[in-house]
């Protein structure tokens, strides 16, 4: 069984989207569950990418091909977490902030947020502090996750907070923040807590939320 969730891992890192049905299935067949489909292979080679990525030995296209295999598993899996009741590591309502039109850090964090094993409710780019709002009040996430790539829309993320906290949500999630003009500094000003500097460092983040909540 070692080597089935190697080959997956494998095939994760690799950025081998078209043989990720192929192996998810025969694991399957051959009586893995989901979850340990999801823990110990696809986690284990975004582990593995996200890592690397950290040390400079890969890049954002690798990162994201390795993603869209992810993915590729996840679509035949996601369904059978809910027949199963495999219990999420939490969930994160994301989006790009109103004004910004850029989503492919947003959604990569979102791709990898599912393979670690969170519900993603991804509201897309240009999203009104009020959507954010909307949504918390609906779907009751652990994590809220702002994106921004512009510093022209980076006040959208202090709105979204200000409105958290009017609508009284404010306590009820995290807020963590990223993009390129994002910094730590920022976060504090706007009393969002958490800054993500990477695809691979929100995810970390997120985990860490989900262990203290």
């Amino acid at each position: 069984m070692n080597d089935t969730f190697t080959q997956i891992s494998n095939a994760v890192y690799e950025g081998r989207a078209k043989d990720m049905p192929g192996l998810t299935n025969g694991a399957l067949a051959a009586g893995l569950t989901p979850q340990e489909i999801l823990d110990r292979g696809l986690t284990q080679g975004m582990q593995l990418i996200g890592k690397d990525f950290k040390e400079g030995k890969r890049f954002i296209p690798e990162l994201l091909l390795a993603a869209r295999a992810m993915q590729a598993s996840l679509n035949i899996l996601r369904p059978l977490f809910v027949q199963t009741g495999v219990k999420m590591a939490g969930k994160v309502v994301i989006g790009t902030v109103k004004g910004d039109l850029h989503d492919i850090g947003k959604t990569l964090v979102g791709m990898m947020l599912e393979g670690a094993g969170f519900e993603v409710i991804d509201l897309g780019k240009d999203v009104a502090p009020e959507q954010f709002v909307e949504a918390v009040k609906h779907e009751k996430p652990n994590i809220v996750a702002l994106s921004a790539l512009l510093t022209t829309t980076m006040q959208s993320m202090g709105r979204t907070i200000e409105l958290l906290k009017e609508a009284g949500l404010r306590e009820q999630v995290r807020v963590m923040i990223g993009g390129a003009p994002v910094t730590s500094d920022f976060a504090c000003q706007i009393n969002a807590d958490a800054y993500g500097s990477s695809a691979p460092d929100a995810v970390e983040i997120a985990k860490k939320f989900a262990r203290v909540s």
